[in-house]
């Protein structure tokens, strides 16, 4: 093939003798020179074409070949793209049915949170009906037995507590109340309750009781004390419990120390993981769920309050909360709960007590406890049937219910109702409900809140501040 068409000259013809033919052979034989150089160039530059990624020297093989792999290539596009269409349909799916076990496990979340009010109430009441038994002078064979009971009651709030909160915190429906108040307020309370709790394991509480004011709720940073406390009674074998605070620049850290096996170094992030649990003291006093750092790993986060730990194995542990100062007056301050005292100097003999509750169990186990403790209790379900039995008498306390069925005032409004009629009525809103509101709300109306399932400790000793202090 060719790239060029150039006429070829005839170089034999015979020259003529004028000028001007002399210049016409002189040009002829200049452009037969230029002809002979284009061919030479020509004919490299095919060489080259030709050579360059030909197959065998073809130049029609490479292109051939070229058009093969555009469409090669083409083909794997298509191929990729059907791929990447079918991959975007399964993620689709992948995430619908994601958000559909999220929905389902949130809903489960929810309606365990929904439904604790009920699932705590015939709980709460045979609590209430084992603490009344205990004050009843029975044999030794039958004490032994009601305190049995007792501590099994106990051992099941605590799992159906734990699952409860558990399942709040999850569902989003528990918010933090910050406010401050007294730290003894909280850790007075806790270290009664826990030296008799100390106490049946033969071990020691000692407790360094604080004056300082922190802001945190009061109700979220007990259930991590709590859980501080519980774990280093359930694993210290023998030797003491700490309860303490230390004052910090950044806030107060309150700590709860014991004498047990310690945490190895490697278990300790994990024991803060749903259902992870320390591999020592297996005996029956260790039941749990696993879930106590979680809740408490959680609440922490919720509150902004960080939790720390440390550990030597086979000389303890000690974890703490820290938890920022608060600058407030005497007067806004939550009371601090006082000691019970001996039945000489006990405010609650002979004191009236009003208690309104929907849940016929609750009465009569209310009714029990408190009349136990020396108290003349009157119990209804609404106001009328209250002042009905009461014969005009003026009451010390109030103990309402929160819930009082769908189509009823809350606890808080007819507490409110009830002091304008009674000035200077101390009430306490009793309640299963753990959101935020109705604690703030309760705290707004200078009342007190206490949560299902009961304490009775800690109710008698609050009893005993709100009658001391009126």
């Amino acid at each position: 093939m060719e790239l060029f068409q150039l006429t070829t000259f005839n170089t034999d013809a015979p020259e003529h003798s004028d000028p001007a033919g002399a210049t016409h052979a002189t040009d002829m034989a200049a452009l037969c020179e230029e002809n002979r150089r284009l061919r030479k160039v020509c004919q490299a530059l095919m060489e080259r074409v030709e050579g360059d990624g030909s197959v065998e020297g073809a130049p029609y093989a490479a292109f051939e070949r070229s058009v093969l792999l555009a469409e090669q290539v083409r083909e794997r596009t298509d191929t990729l793209h059907r791929t990447l269409d079918e991959l975007g349909q399964v993620n689709t799916r992948l995430l619908a049915a994601k958000a559909d076990a999220e929905a389902a496990n949130l809903s489960k979340t929810k309606f365990l949170a929904a439904v604790s009010h009920d699932l705590l109430q015939p709980l709460n009441a045979a609590r209430l009906f084992a603490s009344a038994l205990e004050t009843h002078a029975l044999p030794e064979a039958s004490q032994a037995l009601v305190g049995h009971i007792g501590r099994s009651l106990k051992d099941v709030e605590g799992l159906l507590g734990t699952l409860v909160d558990i399942s709040r915190l999850d569902a989003g429906v528990l918010q933090a109340d910050k406010a401050p108040f007294a730290v003894s307020t909280l850790l007075d309370a806790l270290a009664e309750e826990y030296r008799q709790v100390a106490g049946v394991r033969g071990l020691a509480l000692h407790y360094v009781p604080s004056s300082a004011v922190i802001e945190s709720d009061l109700a979220l940073l007990a259930r991590v004390i709590r859980n501080f406390l519980s774990n280093a009674v359930r694993y210290t074998e023998h030797g003491r419990v700490l309860l303490g605070c230390r004052r910090r620049r950044e806030g107060l850290e309150i700590m709860v120390g014991d004498t047990g096996p310690g945490i190895p170094e490697q278990q300790r992030e994990a024991i803060f993981l749903e259902f992870r649990r320390a591999n020592h003291s297996q005996g029956a006093h260790s039941r749990g769920l696993g879930l106590g750092l979680a809740i408490v790993d959680r609440i922490s986060t919720m509150l902004e309050q960080p939790v720390s730990l440390t550990s030597r194995p086979g000389v303890g542990a000690l974890f703490s909360i820290t938890v920022p100062y608060a600058a407030a007056s005497t007067s806004s301050l939550p009371v601090r709960y006082a000691s019970p005292l001996s039945e000489i100097e006990d405010p609650l003999q002979g004191c009236i007590v009003w208690v309104i509750d929907d849940d016929l169990a609750i009465i009569e186990g209310m009714q029990a406890l408190l009349g136990s403790w020396g108290c003349r209790v009157r119990a209804a379900a609404t106001v009328s049937a209250l002042e009905a039995a009461s014969d005009g008498e003026r009451p010390a306390v109030l103990l309402v219910d929160y819930h009082l069925g769908d189509h009823r005032e809350t606890g808080i409004d007819l507490a409110a109702r009830l002091q304008r009629r009674y000035p200077g009525l101390a009430s306490v809103v009793i309640t299963a409900n753990h959101e935020a509101e109705i604690k703030r709300a309760t705290r707004e109306a200078g009342m007190h809140c206490l949560l299902k399932p009961l304490k009775p400790l800690r109710l008698r000793m609050l009893l005993g501040t709100l009658l001391n202090r009126g």
